[in-house]
């Protein structure tokens, strides 16, 4: 029989005609591709070169179309880059080495000559002749699978996976390496595995969890189609969609799959089910063409322009599929030996590889009838050659010279190959499923929003009236306070001007009296001078006269005392006028403030009627969005209740006829219930006599031995009062021996010191390090003296573990004495400061009884101490002990004892537990619903510099695992930090603490900056303009190299910076 690759072998050299196919059915079925038919429907029935009827095609280029069109689907425009030799079938040829069927060396000549660096092929006929074929690709005996994979399938996979159809094919003689190349499964070596695994392995890495992936798997067997994975169904037929166009298969078996090893199974099931015979050619000779469909359903993500009218886009689907075949080899019936059954295999093999070769012919030379109606496999593979899917052709062949003809067949089937262009297409469709699903996700977002919107609108009413009010009485109040104070003063000042008019009176009379009395003097003295007869006279008068001059005196100082009186009048005057200034002043503010609080309302107004409007554009939107779901909820309930009456009626029918013969049934079963009712109730009677008998017997053997039973009881109870005193003796011993022991437990935990430094405290961060060891290298004596301290300590402590033992020290801490709780809390302090004793300290339950400490103790020590000793259990470098400490609800304890105590030693070691906390970002929705962020902060009004500089460890902490988690993508929200204050306290706190505590402070607004969403707490906290500072004026350079990255990659920051 001959070979498909005598047919039409006139060149090897040939021009690619620029043309694209177009159908023209005289069928019921019509398609879109090349490969057309003009014979009957689309059955599976009669095959081979029967009744051959063809389709003319026009021989004139027509346009290249890259997607197709569909009622629901877009029409994309060609890319600039766009090259036709792309959509050509390509092919490459590869050469199987030699092996022990082919002729000894002797008689061994090679007719193939690889030259892969060309990529051509030399053939010779013999010594002195050859002929030089070109290929897309040449391999070697010695090309390794993956090569093979990557040059020939990998393509098409790519493309397939983008959208379009693909197919890949192996064509050659029997026994050239086509199922190796395809088919090999490569258990043993994965080195091995053919196109079909590798193919598969591409596209399960390549698709994501929404996208979905399915096989069948079928093998044309003389002439018949037969499922592989369901082999009971045999010659199915192919039918042809009458709107599409498109060839299928109905009734084989799809499987989705889940992983390569799901396809694995699969395929090698496909493979133990697919014909294969010895020959003299092979060994294990595939009698019939295996194909392999790979049905790929994606989401179809593109970023590409829209109209602008469009702005409700509809996701669409790309639905592909790639064929993998894995055709017979051709063979001559003289060379394999075939006969019987195998000769007729071989005879419908060669017959449909010769009606593929005859089509492949036909689009090679762009004629006018293309015999696709000949075989079954040509009409299995119409979209493959010159329809819409991109294809890869590999062709295998031999080294011997022994098949010269079949190996020329084989290249010059691959050179005609190479002429077929194909017109590749895009297969899109509306996804209206996911787009109800989004259109009802966001009607329900936004309703949430609308209603979120107008409880806020609701909450800030009722807060604008509550100001209102609280304004409107505080006026009232100060306007009563202001009158009130007017009236005093108003008196006031009227009781002060007619005490100063009374006063003003006496003054001007004692000024009278006084001149009076001047002038009685000066007579008295010019008489004295002018007579001396009156001397005794004046003698009288003098002793009058001193008598006037004391009364002058007390004049005088009763003038004084008057003229002070009227200085403290006149001061009293002016601090009335200084009372109506204040006064006036205060009518002054208070006037600005009504007017500062009538602003306020008018801007909160506006702000209301922007939100009116803003929610009246919802509400439009929403009202659309209703709409169209709406519209596709009726065509969905439509759908549902013609299904519903559909199923009613069927219900109905079968209904009548199941009353029938259920009411035959009832009537058999109640006159067999009947009869067997009487029996069981014989039978019940007859038993229930048997066991009342039973019971009188058995009661009376059970009365003999409760006699027995009682006399054993009442020896046993003396037996047990006996031991129950010498348990209690035991006992009352044991009870001593502990307390002796707890007596030398006390007086060994004496030992430990009792000073603020009984404990360690571990410091997380560096910069206390680099002090301490800058501190030890300054005094070295010092830093040996605490060294020394410290291993004394710790020997003292491991001393007391290993002589009492770490659970009963665990014991102590539950002791309602402070004497025992606080040494004991002290030890294990001590002992957790060590990482080797953390996880012996958590297992005996020593995280608990800390907790319970911090929860119910109100001993500021106690509370000290066990807060230190949680801080070094919550170490950054131990995540598990961080878990536990939170899930057993420590952040919440911690947070409600800073309330506790205004120690700020206390309150140190409580902010260094949190903050440790802090730094594991998995926590921070727990720390927040705690309130241990508020409690940090809050811990911050004592003003003290050791809780300022934990608070601000914790808060950068918390910042850095944040932004870690945002540049991650596992955190695209707002900051945890922002709703309790922190950035403003971060601001505040930046310029006002120490140069270590700053760093902390820098670190963290740095962090925080990171997150987009923070970008107008940022603004309108003022921290944007702290963040410039940093980048220029901070100590470390690191942070400021961190700064102005932010600064610069920030879209907000730079616009707001532009903006200035």
């Amino acid at each position: 029989m001959a070979s498909l690759g005598s047919v039409g072998r006139n060149s090897h050299k040939f021009e690619r005609p620029p043309f694209n196919t177009s159908s023209s059915s005289s069928s019921s079925a019509p398609t879109n591709s090349s490969l057309k038919s003009n014979g009957g429907g689309g059955g599976g029935g009669g095959g081979g070169a029967q009744g051959q009827q063809h389709t003319a095609r026009p021989k004139g280029p027509t346009s290249n179309s890259r997607r197709s069109i569909t009622p629901t689907s877009r029409t994309r425009a060609l890319p600039v880059d766009y090259d036709p030799e792309s959509e050509r079938v390509r092919v490459a040829v590869r050469l199987r080495p030699r092996n022990a069927d082919d002729p000894p060396d002797a008689d061994y000549a090679e007719c193939v000559e690889i030259q892969p660096e060309l990529k051509r092929l030399k053939l010779r006929k013999n010594n002195w002749s050859s002929e030089a074929y070109r290929f897309d690709e040449v391999f070697t005996e010695t090309s390794s699978q993956k090569r093979v994979y990557e040059a020939v399938a990998k393509p098409v996979v790519e493309s397939v996976l983008e959208g379009y159809n693909g197919t890949v094919m192996a064509y050659g003689q029997t026994g050239t390496g086509k199922t190796y190349t395809l088919g090999r499964i490569g258990k043993e070596d994965p080195s091995e595995r053919g196109m079909m695994v590798r193919s598969l392995e591409d596209i399960l890495s390549s698709i994501s969890a929404t996208d979905s992936v399915e096989v069948s798997y079928l093998q044309l067997y003389m002439e018949s189609i037969q499922d592989l994975l369901a082999p009971e169904k045999t010659n199915i037929p192919i039918v042809e969609d009458a709107k599409t166009g498109e060839v299928s298969v109905p009734g084989i078996e799809i499987i989705k799959i889940r992983n390569l090893d799901h396809f694995l199974q699969i395929l090698q099931l496909g493979e133990s089910n697919r014909h294969a015979a010895n020959t003299k050619m092979n060994t294990e000779s595939s009698r019939s063409h295996a194909i392999l469909t790979v049905y790929i359903r994606r989401s179809a993500n593109e970023k590409e322009e829209t109209d602008a009218s469009n702005r409700n886009h509809v996701p669409t689907v790309r639905k592909s599929k790639l064929l993998i075949v894995d055709l017979a080899g051709s063979e001559r019936v003289n060379k394999s030996g075939s006969e019987g059954h195998l000769l007729e295999e071989a005879k419908f093999i060669n017959l449909s590889l010769s009606s593929l070769g005859k089509c492949i012919n036909a689009l090679a030379e762009n004629s006018p009838h293309i015999p696709i109606r000949d075989s079954k496999l040509t009409r299995l593979l119409r979209d493959s050659f010159g329809g819409s899917a991109r294809t890869s052709l590999i062709i295998t062949i031999g080294p011997s010279s022994r098949h010269h003809a079949e190996t020329a067949s084989t290249v010059m089937f691959g050179q005609r190959a190479m002429k077929v262009v194909n017109t590749v297409k895009l297969k899109e469709e509306f996804d209206y499923e996911s787009l109800c699903k989004k259109l009802e996700s966001q009607v329900d977002r936004l309703s949430a929003e609308i209603d979120r919107q107008q409880k806020l609108r609701e909450n800030e009413r009722g807060e604008l009236n509550k100001l209102l009010d609280a304004f409107e009485n505080s006026s009232a109040e100060a306007e009563k306070r202001f009158l009130a104070k007017s009236e005093l003063l108003q008196k006031e000042n009227a009781r002060l001007a007619s005490e100063m008019k009374e006063v003003l009176q006496e003054l001007d009379m004692q000024k009278q009296q006084n001149k009076m009395l001047i002038d009685e003097v000066a007579r008295l003295v010019t008489s004295v001078k002018n007579t001396k007869s009156l001397e005794d006279e004046n003698a009288r008068l003098e002793s009058e006269l001193k008598d006037v001059i004391k009364e002058l005196q007390n004049q005088k100082d009763q003038n004084i005392i008057m003229h002070d009186e009227v200085k403290h009048m006149e001061m009293n005057s002016k601090h009335v006028k200084q009372q109506k200034q204040d006064n006036s002043a205060y009518q002054e503010v208070l006037a600005e403030t009504t007017q500062m609080y009538e602003g306020k309302i008018a801007d909160l107004m506006k702000q209301i009627s922007d939100i009116q409007v803003s929610l009246e554009k919802n509400e439009v939107e929403n009202s659309r969005y209703h709409k169209a779901l709406v519209d596709t909820t009726k065509m969905y309930e439509n759908r549902i209740n013609e299904l519903n009456q559909q199923f009613e009626e069927e219900r109905a029918r079968a209904g009548e006829i199941e009353e029938v013969n259920s009411t035959k049934e009832l009537l058999k079963e109640y006159q067999n219930s009947v009869q067997v009712n009487a029996k069981k109730e014989i039978n019940e009677l007859q038993m229930k006599l048997q066991e009342m008998n039973q019971l009188q017997e058995t009661t009376a053997n059970e009365l003999r031995l409760l006699s027995v039973e009682f006399k054993n009881l009442e020896s046993e109870k003396a037996t047990l009062e006996n031991e129950l005193h010498y348990v209690k003796q035991s006992l009352e011993k044991e009870e001593k021996r502990r307390k002796e022991s707890e007596m030398e437990l006390l007086n060994v935990m004496k030992g430990v010191p009792e000073s603020e430094e009984d404990f360690e405290e571990k410091v997380s961060y560096m910069h206390e390090h680099l002090t301490k060891k800058f501190s030890s290298l300054q005094n070295p004596n010092n830093s040996n003296r605490t060294r020394e301290t410290i291993l004394s300590q710790r020997n003292t402590i491991t001393k007391i573990c290993e002589e009492v033992g770490l659970q009963k020290i665990l014991s102590l801490l539950e002791s309602g004495d402070l004497d025992v709780q606080i040494p004991a809390v002290k030890v294990v302090a001590n002992l957790a400061a060590e990482d080797s004793n953390q996880e012996k300290i958590v297992n005996e339950g020593g995280l608990d009884a800390l907790l319970m400490l911090v929860e119910s103790s109100n001993n500021t020590t106690i509370l000290r101490v066990a807060s230190g000793a949680i801080a070094n259990l919550a170490m950054n470098g131990t995540p598990m002990n961080q878990g536990l400490i939170t899930n057993k609800g420590g952040a919440k304890l911690l947070a409600s004892a800073s309330s506790k105590t205004d120690d700020p030693q206390t309150l140190r070691m409580i902010a260094g537990a949190i903050a440790n906390l802090c730094g594991n970002g998995k926590l921070h929705v727990i720390l927040k619903e705690d309130g241990a962020i508020k409690a940090l902060l809050r811990m911050t009004r004592l003003e003290n510099t050791d809780v300022i500089a934990q608070v601000a460890r914790g808060l950068a902490n918390f910042a850095k695992c944040e932004s870690r988690r945002f540049m991650q993508g596992h955190w695209r929200s707002r900051s945890l930090l922002m709703d309790d204050g922190a950035l403003s306290w971060l601001v505040a706190n930046l310029n006002t603490t120490s140069t270590s505590t700053r760093r902390h402070l820098e670190l963290a607004i740095c962090h925080l900056a990171q997150n987009e969403e923070n970008g107008r707490d940022f603004i309108s906290s003022g921290a944007l303009k702290e963040l410039i500072e940093i980048s220029e004026g901070s100590a470390k350079e690191d942070i400021r190299n961190l700064a102005k990255k932010i600064l610069r990659l920030s879209p907000l920051f730079r616009k707001e910076l532009r903006s200035e």
